[in-house]
């Protein structure tokens, strides 16, 4: 695991994983594109695995991995400190790495709409001393990465930078590099949205990845917004402890209510992401679970499509009515069923008679 000092990176290469010898992966980080960080910062979070436990080896068939990765690297920056750390995605332009995975954070300018200037880089180039822009890195790197991994909804679909009256033209990974893009190794790009991302699915599609890398696992299978189906595959609705409220007709006016939020904003019904379903951290957490509405942060069409976010989304006042009135009936026949079946059976009781029905065999 690249840490920082030099005998740190050293380690990386002859070190952990199934064997000595063995040679590693490399995780090229590039946390330049236009971002806050917080998905790096949700992903120290992560539990199932955990980033130690992919950085250290400590999972069974894992392959020796080293990590490059700007927010452990704290003592060196781009330029400078206790070592180059720039370097290591110079190695992986020339090809002295390989394989490697590239991991993109935030989202990418567009660093042709401008006369002059940058929006976004990463180091500088030796030869020049200018700043070496994202999607120059994106150019060198992409074609020789192992797999292109999106991390976030900015690098995975443009996010909060690329909407609309923005001055950068931002966009996703996807829309930079193309949708039908695949990497050497006949994989395509690999999103993992969220703002931020939950930390365990993007540990989990790595890990993933990784195995696939050693052989243990087939072809990443990806929706055709290429984020991972067992992760996307069912909408946050479906996975939320408030949907039986809908289903019910029990609707919140106010966000301290247990019930149904869809009335003061939540796009649940219609967002793919298992965030409630599978809690934050540790399984807890998660926006519904802890009263936030769901503002569909994981879709491609998000912030655009789906503001402004207090308000009731499109088609729920319709939804809901009928939800309502179906809901008030369905509540009634509960409510009368629940009346026989919450008291026990008649036959529970003392004396010398047998009331449960039962014949003997003789």
């Amino acid at each position: 695991m690249n840490a920082s000092p030099p005998a740190t990176n050293a380690e990386a290469e002859t070190s952990g994983g199934t064997g000595a010898d063995e040679k590693p992966i490399h995780i090229l980080w590039i946390n330049a594109g236009l971002s806050c960080d917080g998905d790096s910062v949700a992903l120290t979070a992560a539990m199932q695995p955990s980033i130690e436990e992919i950085a250290l080896g400590g999972l069974p068939g894992l392959p020796k991995i080293a990590v490059h990765w700007p927010l452990i690297d704290f003592e060196c920056g781009p330029i400078g400190g206790a070592d180059t750390f720039i370097e290591w995605f110079f190695k992986g332009e020339r090809g002295e790495i390989d394989p490697f995975v590239l991991v993109v954070e935030g989202s990418v300018p567009n660093e042709a709409i401008k006369k002059e200037g940058y929006w976004s880089g990463f180091g500088d180039d030796p030869e020049t001393g200018q700043p070496i822009t994202t999607s120059e890195w994106i150019d060198r790197l992409a074609p020789k990465a192992l797999a292109v991994v999106a991390i976030g909804t900015c690098a995975t679909y443009g996010g909060i930078h690329a909407m609309a009256g923005n001055p950068t033209g931002a966009m996703g990974v996807p829309d930079y590099l193309g949708w039908d893009w695949k990497s050497r190794a006949g994989i395509p790009i690999v999103c993992v949205p969220g703002c931020p991302i939950q930390p365990d699915n993007f540990a989990e599609t790595l890990t993933y990845l990784l195995y696939q890398a050693a052989g243990s696992a087939p072809m990443i299978p990806l929706d055709d917004k290429l984020r991972p189906t067992w992760l996307f595959g069912a909408t946050v609705h479906e996975g939320c402890d408030r949907a039986g409220y809908y289903e019910q007709g029990q609707f919140a006016m106010a966000y301290d209510s247990p019930t149904c939020l869809v009335k003061i904003g939540c796009w649940g019904p219609v967002v793919k992401c298992n965030v409630p379903k599978r809690g934050w951290m540790n399984g807890i957490g998660g926006c519904p679970n802890v009263g936030g509405i769901c503002i569909a942060c994981t879709m491609p069409g998000f912030p655009d499509k789906f503001m402004p976010f207090m308000d009731e989304p499109p088609g729920a006042r319709f939804s809901s009515s009928v939800s309502g009135a179906y809901g008030g009936v369905v509540r009634k026949l509960r409510t009368i069923t629940a009346r026989t079946v919450d008291k026990e059976p008649k036959w529970r009781h003392t004396g010398r008679k047998l009331t449960t029905g039962y014949r003997p065999p003789w």
